[in-house]
């Protein structure tokens, strides 16, 4: 298996930091915003059985699953992405799921690791909302001290071996000036989601309450404001729910691995 390796990174820094508030329970919460200039990272983890076709779900569909890291089977260490990572312990909250039914959100999964376990750490949207805030782009999650908005949609991702099923997207609301902007922003970012897939009519996707995401907060749009959507890394928890593998681990949507990766260099031009 194989992933980026040429992703530059710093050292001890407070990205290090967020990681250990998240390893001894003192954060526990949603990272948008935590350790700014710092690429956070969506999680799935799966026994190896399934890893080589996960890899290929992944590199079949970048919109949704850009993949920054690949673990080996049950080595729960990234050095590619930070110093002294443990992937068991150093995200906020984890979920945990048994033939495709979430069935725990602990804050560490130490107790339940594996040596079969292989750790995806997918690109996040996040990153490009520091590039956003930069160009004076509203992030309307942040402004509210809320999670993300996202939803399951209608869009069907490219199937590979055992993994099928629909595209989750992020969704940020702004007016059609400023969704023009970010798509100029976002765009410049194809390993943290790139580009919006859609705006305007959240019905046209699939999308039936724009008000009642199914993962992540509801946040307020203004009369002049239309709502655009991100291709998002929670997208393997909607496939996990269709295909129902024995056993695997997410992170909760919002709830990052904050790595030492540095967001302005993941711009590609």
């Amino acid at each position: 298996m194989s992933a980026r390796s040429d992703l530059p990174f710093i050292a001890l820094s407070d990205a290090h930091q967020a990681r250990l508030d998240a390893r001894s329970g003192r954060v526990t919460g949603p990272t948008a915003n935590l350790a700014p200039g710092h690429v956070q990272a969506n999680l799935a983890i799966l026994p190896a059985a399934l890893a080589d076709d996960f890899l290929r779900f992944c590199q079949r569909n970048p919109k949704s699953c850009p993949l920054l890291a690949v673990s080996e089977p049950g080595n729960p260490s990234l050095n590619e992405l930070g110093v002294d990572i443990d992937i068991r312990s150093d995200i906020p909250r984890y979920r945990v799921w048994h033939d495709g039914v979430l069935v725990d959100e602990p804050t560490d999964v130490r107790d339940i690791w594996r040596d079969d376990l292989v750790s995806f750490l997918i690109g996040c949207s996040f990153s490009f909302e520091e590039a956003m805030l930069d160009n004076g782009l509203p992030v309307r999650h942040i402004e509210q001290g809320r999670n993300v908005p996202m939803y399951r949609t209608n869009v069907p991702t490219v199937p590979a071996g055992v993994f099928s099923g629909p595209m989750v997207v992020s969704m940020r609301p702004m007016k059609v000036a400023e969704a023009i902007r970010a798509i100029q922003v976002t765009s410049r970012f194809p390993s943290v989601h790139g580009a919006p897939v859609h705006f305007g009519d959240p019905s046209q996707i699939g999308i039936a309450d724009i008000h009642k995401p199914e993962y992540g907060d509801a946040v307020d749009i203004g009369e002049d404001e239309i709502p655009v959507f991100w291709a998002c890394g929670v997208t393997p928890q909607s496939v996990v729910a269709s295909v129902r593998p024995e056993f695997c681990i997410t992170h909760a949507p919002g709830h990052m691995l904050v790595t030492d990766l540095v967001n302005s260099r993941l711009a590609a031009f």
